[in-house]
């Protein structure tokens, strides 16, 4: 029997939308996420000027920068948001592209929707098609050596194309650098493979003079200066000690009072601090090394008994600086002076302060592990050297890719138009309603050829159907050469290609994206807390740090 008494499930407040009303809210965040991010996708992308609360501003094309700046509010853009950061830390390269192919895929979806085609047929089909569309990009892969430099910058030039520095002498200097450290760095495997670790290459930026003014540091440049004046401003044959532990007297932590009663018993309190700070040195110096890198602080004490040894000495260096340091040097980072050991000590051909702009900067070159490189980025404003960081990053990560998988793909959308022809094929043999969502998926992977023609000047739909009729044709190296602007017949004879590791990222993820956007039908959010709560809450936080007892005082 109906009562009439309404039953809360959720909290007062709460919002919770179901059914065709969640996921068509889910995709229309996911395209609009798409709308934002297509026309920064290819060499002629534009860039977007993101300007955060504080009012800084980041001037970039690069996906995973767009999507990290914005202040993405909605759920399902989270996700993409989400996925573009998983595609950056994987592969480095390919963030656009899969934000894109993920909204168009979700795009298409809904089209299948609307002839009330449930969603777990469209995810069925948009899995079988990702195992299509893996195995058909294995087959179109062209193995390349890995160790030819020609291919080596063309898969550079590939890259930066679409950047900020990708068009102008900028662009050969920086790939210069990125060649040159991936080869200092790239470890050769018995078995033929590579083993790279990016975090042997260091990007140090200093504002002033220009990208042309960049070089490379076979070693460690450290944006600090040597301490006291006193001390040696070169030291070669370097004995490094790396410290996470400060060279001062240790503070008690609590407020404390020393009663003096006569002038003796300061000069003697002061007098043991002196030669405490002393011991230290004394310690550090019976080692043999003649510079000391430290994460923390040194006193100003310990600094002149520093100069008088002849040591010289670095403070406040980054946790990340002093591991990269101890790993370039050899060195082992030690914590405490009491367990100090002439073996602990690194060491570097040269140690050494030298002006760059307006500031000094300590250079350790000629380090015990060869594969140790610091890139020293030049330019005019902030702005352009985050830029260039980030272009070199991604040239890096692309190289890196290559090195770990040596085939590559032709560029230019060749290998997506080439992977939706023959997922047309395999649809056919599919049939029934998966046949409509492998085709759905084939055309969203098409959409990222057309983006590429519109923003080469040409008519989409025609270059589309043109690349359609070459891929025919069996031309599967087909696309469109955005900078000449015009179709090209073969992509990988222009020198546009990229990492077979790169494009494959780029389809699991955007079908990963898609398919778990698709399976979402309830969306429940949370009440906001009220003001009132947030203050009884904060209030609450405040009296538990409160000590005990202080109330008494």
């Amino acid at each position: 029997m109906a009562t009439g008494v309404p039953v809360l499930v959720l909290k007062e407040g709460a919002q919770r939308t179901y059914g065709r009303e969640a996921l068509r809210a889910n995709i229309l965040a996911a395209k609009i996420m798409t709308e934002i991010l297509k026309t920064s996708l290819g060499p002629r992308g534009l860039d977007k000027m993101l300007v955060d609360s504080f009012g800084d501003i980041v001037v970039t094309n690069d996906g995973a920068t767009i999507v990290k700046e914005m202040e993405v509010q909605h759920p399902a853009a989270k996700l993409l948001v989400e996925v573009a950061k998983a595609q950056d830390a994987e592969v480095g390269d390919g963030t656009t592209s899969v934000v894109v192919l993920a909204g168009t895929l979700l795009e298409r979806a809904e089209k299948l929707l609307d002839e009330n085609i449930h969603p777990s047929i469209i995810i069925s089909g948009y899995v079988k098609a990702l195992k299509k569309s893996l195995e058909v990009l294995d087959q179109m892969a062209t193995r390349v050596n890995a160790e030819d430099d020609v291919s080596l910058r063309k898969i550079v030039n590939t890259t930066l194309a679409s950047k900020y520095v990708g068009h102008g002498p900028e662009r050969e200097k920086i790939a210069e650098m990125v060649i040159e450290s991936i080869k200092a760095i790239a470890e050769k495997r018995p078995d033929g493979s590579y083993y790279v670790d990016l975090d042997n290459v260091k990007i140090e930026k200093k504002k002033g003079g220009s990208i042309f003014d960049s070089k490379i540091v076979r070693g460690i440049v450290l944006d600090k200066e040597v301490v006291h004046p006193g001390m040696p401003k070169r030291v070669q044959g370097a004995k490094i000690l790396v410290l996470d532990a400060a060279l001062e007297i240790q503070k008690p932590d609590l407020t404390t009072k020393i009663r003096v009663t006569d002038v003796e018993q300061l000069d003697k309190f002061l007098e043991e601090e002196t030669n405490l700070l002393k011991d230290m040195v004394e310690k550090i110096a019976a080692t043999g090394a003649n510079v000391v890198i430290t994460q923390k602080g040194i006193d100003e004490v310990a600094q002149h008994f520093l100069a008088k040894k002849g040591i010289l000495a670095v403070r406040r260096v980054k946790r990340s600086d002093i591991e990269k340091l101890a790993r370039a040097t050899g060195a082992k980072i030690v914590t405490s002076l009491r367990e100090l050991k002439e073996e602990y000590l690194g060491y570097a051909e040269l140690v050494e302060e030298r002006k760059i702009g307006e500031d000094r900067m300590v250079f350790v070159e000629g380090a015990k592990n060869p594969r140790s490189i610091t890139i020293l980025l030049r330019g005019a404003n902030d702005m352009l050297l985050d830029e260039a960081e980030r272009n070199i990053k991604d040239a890096l990560h692309s190289l890196r890719n290559i090195l770990r998988e040596p085939k590559i793909l032709p560029g230019g959308g060749a290998s997506e138009v080439e992977l939706s022809e023959q997922l047309r094929s395999y649809a056919r043999s599919v049939g029934g309603k998966e046949q409509l969502a492998i085709e759905a998926y084939a055309d969203a992977l098409e959409s990222i050829a057309m983006i590429l023609a519109e923003s080469a000047g040409l008519d989409p739909l025609d270059a589309l159907l043109q690349l359609r009729s070459y891929h025919a044709k069996g031309m599967i190296n087909a696309g469109v050469n955005v900078l000449g602007g015009k179709l090209a017949e073969n992509m990988l004879e222009l020198g546009i290609f990229e990492p077979v590791l790169v494009k494959k990222q780029v389809v699991k993820s955007a079908t990963e994206a898609a398919t778990s956007l698709l399976k979402i039908d309830d969306v429940i959010a949370a009440a906001a807390p009220k003001k009132e709560e947030k203050k009884e809450e904060k209030k609450g936080e405040e009296e538990e740090e409160k000590p005990k007892g202080l109330e008494e005082l």
